[in-house]
């Protein structure tokens, strides 16, 4: 088992993954460094390899195929991960690892700071910027989470987290799928806020601003009708019944003041549509108990990965010493 692991996920950044794989030797020279290459069409396992990564390959196109098979992969006390653009401080990890150790926790995440003081610009487009945000409030609005940058790629685990994560989404969608993980286990996190830099000229970002955010907003829907259904059934119940009432009060009325069914076919699908929205009630209801359940069967794989061996700092260079583990 390894001490540190570094795990990077890569598509097509030959530009910069040397810098990226130099830069976290330099900082955590004890650490093994991984690079999974997803299907790259330039020099990227090259140039990793040229800078002492270890790489390995993912042929499922999608960054959460390579997360999963990263997690399934590697056996480590601490993992780190981050993206092979450049675009993270990895002089930040020092301060990530050392809360993570200190108070125990599960997850730290590295909060991006958007202006890039030194290109005196946004580090991405605006409309990332812009995306991020609103996609962050709607996953705190909807599952009670309190993370700034849930979309941050730079994050530093647990052996207890990696183990118990039942990764399943395939692209960018991943991120959300961790913050979701971690809230709905209420497992232990942090943020620290971490310079973030613009891609070097002639890099390009993968993330497609719509496209890959109509798929993590589909997700986000997945997710509410796993994680929690009687909110998402609890919804289509307001509707419906919304929509009926108000198909169906004038005609109540209406048959009070003359005896009569004036529209039968609007007084049928109103009937129909308040039958259907009290079944989407019941199985809100139905499913709650099977998402108990599957809470649950998580939480007790989290609890069956052994308690994690904590790390201490010395001072620069930095060494890492095993501790044992916490025994009760």
């Amino acid at each position: 088992m390894d001490k540190l692991a570094v795990l990077i996920p890569c598509y097509n950044e030959e530009q910069t993954i040397a810098s990226v794989v130099n830069s976290f030797t330099e900082q955590l020279p004890e650490a093994v460094i991984y690079v999974y290459d997803n299907n790259s069409t330039d020099a990227t396992c090259q140039q990793a390899r040229a800078a002492g990564a270890i790489v390995r390959k993912e042929l499922k196109q999608g960054k959460g195929h390579v997360v999963r098979r990263m997690f399934a992969d590697i056996d480590a006390e601490v993992y780190v991960m981050v993206d092979g653009d450049a675009t993270y401080d990895a002089s930040s990890i020092w301060q990530m690892i050392e809360c993570l150790q200190r108070d125990q926790l599960d997850m730290v995440v590295g909060v991006r700071r958007l202006y890039d003081e030194t290109a005196k610009q946004y580090a991405y487009r605006r409309g990332h910027i812009i995306g991020n945000k609103m996609l962050t409030r709607a996953v705190g609005l909807l599952f009670g989470t309190n993370f700034n940058d849930m979309l941050s790629g730079y994050r530093v685990f647990s052996r207890r987290f990696v183990k118990s994560f039942p990764a399943i989404s395939g692209g960018f969608e991943i991120e959300t799928e961790i913050t979701v993980h971690a809230q709905e286990l209420q497992l232990a996190t942090a943020e620290i806020d971490t310079a973030y830099f613009a891609r070097p000229v002639g890099s390009e970002s993968k993330l497609s601003t719509y496209r890959d955010g109509g798929k993590i907003l589909i997700m986000i829907l997945l997710m509410l009708k796993d994680y929690k259904p009687v909110i998402f059934f609890g919804i289509g119940f307001i509707l419906l019944s919304s929509l009926s009432l108000l198909l169906g009060v004038p005609i109540i009325n209406e048959f009070f003041a003359t005896g009569f069914v004036l529209r039968f076919p609007t007084a049928l699908l109103a009937a129909s549509m308040m039958l259907l929205a009290f079944l989407a009630l019941a199985c809100g209801f139905i499913l709650d108990s099977v998402a108990r359940s599957r809470r649950e069967f998580k939480r007790l794989s989290y609890l069956s990965v052994g308690l994690p061996a904590y790390f201490t700092f010395v001072e620069m260079p930095a060494r890492f010493t095993v501790l044992e583990p916490v025994s009760e």
